[in-house]
């Protein structure tokens, strides 16, 4: 039975810039990405879910794991997530063609989850898993997504053409490496 860095850094080597991390995301980087997400924000979309570590963090904020669709690429990832949360929706899928996947017919996810690699993509990749992503989700709903990098993963272009804006929610030092978590809402939708 592999451990899930072994998993990580399998996924890692097969393909370096679509995993884009040698190790699953910690606990603790896990709490602050899902600290403002609860059950009324249900259903909830994640995206690049690897091993469930954030999709675990969701559950124990109280998250239905009938609430939660997980779009990941790597076959492997897919058949452990089928294995550890049989009741979420899990599709096989690259989360750049999220605009042509009907992933909540008859509703609107509440919060998105993003374990992507974002620096590591194109600009025009990055454009598409956005835009798809805030098709999917509610007036007031938000993009949650990580870095290693001192500044937000998104460019300014790309939210600007996107009508959005990304706040720093937080950081920790307590994850291999360091990272921040920012959330992108509509302008509209943020606080003051």
């Amino acid at each position: 039975m592999l451990s899930d860095q072994a998993r990580f850094f399998r996924a890692w080597m097969a393909n370096p810039l679509r995993v884009a991390a040698l190790a699953p995301s910690g606990a603790a980087l896990a709490r602050l990405i899902t600290s403002e997400i609860g059950a009324s924000h249900a259903p909830i979309l994640e995206l690049g879910p690897g091993t469930g570590v954030f999709t675990q963090a969701l559950i124990d904020r109280g998250i239905d794991e009938r609430d939660l669709t997980l779009v990941e690429f790597d076959a492997a990832f897919v058949t452990l997530l089928k294995r550890r949360f049989p009741r979420a929706n899990i599709v096989h899928a690259s989360a750049v063609r999220l605009s042509g996947l009907r992933l909540f017919p008859g509703a609107e996810a509440g919060a998105v989850v993003s374990g992507l690699g974002l620096l590591s993509m194109s600009t025009r990749m990055v454009f598409a898993i956005l835009a798809g992503a805030f098709a999917s989700l509610g007036p007031s709903g938000a993009f949650y997504q990580f870095t290693y990098v001192p500044r937000c993963p998104v460019e300014r272009p790309i939210l600007d053409r996107l009508g959005l804006e990304a706040r720093r929610l937080g950081g920790t030092l307590r994850n291999l490496p360091p990272a921040a978590v920012y959330r992108v809402a509509r302008r509209d939708a943020l606080p003051a």
